[in-house]
């Protein structure tokens, strides 16, 4: 989930314009520009399957889209309203660019905090130049920083949100996850808490497209799911410990200069062992090649953190509901009640291997 806006697009143009001249800042003025901009562009995607002037294609795509958006309410109890039954081509490759940033020896990413939303580990911007912008400063002032491009995002119901054409680079199977994924933000969402938020959609999203490609009987595509699971869950085992030998580095106390050389050194290592697992599993994890490139940052693994560290405790709490969906959605309502020590308490810590992430 990246940013919400509230209120009808024109009234949330006027309202963010009136609050850039108060406020003197106009974050909220590109946020709102940019969510216009999205819902101005909307077709209903039953027109478009209809329409024969439709590339064949792009219908083929929204047809698998449509069955999918059906099944998320019929079969995952998902939210069953018009998010998702609509397509917009923003002719650009990611809809916003989020900025995460964490201190030079921490693994606890700065938060920034919006009306209704809350606090939340990332900043995005509909304009790459501006992310980017935001990221320069950060770094002059001594934050690791990474700048990701982000195919969709949630307005958590208060917009019908549409398919994006920058979801299409996904195969039908990870857009089927990544329209299960935003749905599972408006079902359930916890102000001030991102790994709460992202790793409960994370695991609706897993469980979704596993009951979704049995439910179309695509055995050579459930492989290939599972195997591409194991692959993931290969790379999360080798980041889990390195994020606690930083964590007791950072909290060593020992002086900078010897902290910022164990901090190369754990991350170097980490890169290596990275390639390693490559070579011996025979796949190539090329959305961090940038990562590696750079040199990997305390930000990065934040951000990774932020969606993986309590997955394992949902799937835990899953399980204990026999795979049920709707008492584990009533058991996740439950544990939003509750403060956010004692849900990471139960969820996330034991699974991280290193402290779950602070509110700011």
């Amino acid at each position: 989930m990246v940013r919400m806006l509230t209120e009808t697009p024109g009234a949330s143009l006027g309202l963010t314009a009136l609050a850039c001249a108060l406020l003197g800042g106009c974050y909220l003025m590109q946020a709102a520009s940019g969510q216009y901009h999205v819902l101005h562009a909307r077709v209903p995607i039953d027109a478009l399957i209809a329409d024969p002037a439709t590339d064949p294609q792009l219908r083929a795509r929204l047809t698998e889209v449509h069955a999918a958006r059906v099944f998320a309410s019929s079969e995952l109890g998902l939210p069953d309203n018009r998010s998702y039954r609509t397509y917009a081509d923003i002719h650009r490759e990611f809809v916003v660019w989020n900025v995460v940033a964490a201190p030079q020896f921490s693994l606890q990413p700065r938060h920034w905090c919006f009306p209704v939303v809350g606090c939340v580990a990332y900043r995005g911007y509909f304009h790459e130049r501006q992310a980017r912008a935001l990221a320069l400063n950060l770094e002059a002032r001594g934050f690791d920083v990474v700048v990701e491009g982000v195919p969709a995002y949630s307005t958590l119901g208060r917009f019908a949100d549409p398919v994006l054409s920058s979801m299409l680079r996904y195969g039908d199977d990870e857009l089927a996850a990544t329209i299960f994924h935003e749905l599972a933000h408006q079902l359930i969402y916890v102000k001030n808490d991102s790994a709460f938020n992202e790793a409960f959609a994370t695991t609706v999203e897993e469980v979704g497209l596993t009951r979704w490609l049995e439910h179309r009987g695509q055995e050579a595509r459930i492989e290939r799911w599972r195997t591409e699971q194991q692959h993931e869950a290969a790379l999360l085992a080798l980041l889990r410990p390195a994020r606690a030998r930083l964590a007791a580095l950072y909290a060593s106390g020992v002086p900078a200069a010897e902290m910022g050389a164990g901090k190369r050194r754990i991350l170097a290592e980490l890169a290596a062992d990275i390639r390693v697992l490559e070579r011996r599993e025979g796949v190539h994890y090329s959305v961090y090649d940038e990562w590696m490139a750079s040199g990997l940052n305390n930000a990065q693994l934040a951000s990774l953190a932020t969606y993986y560290e309590c997955v394992p405790g949902f799937k835990r709490l899953l399980a204990a509901e026999d795979g049920d969906l709707t008492r584990f959605y009533a058991a996740v309502r439950a544990l939003a009640l509750e403060s956010r020590d004692e849900r990471h308490a139960e969820l996330c810590e034991a699974a991280a291997g290193a402290p779950a992430q602070q509110a700011p």
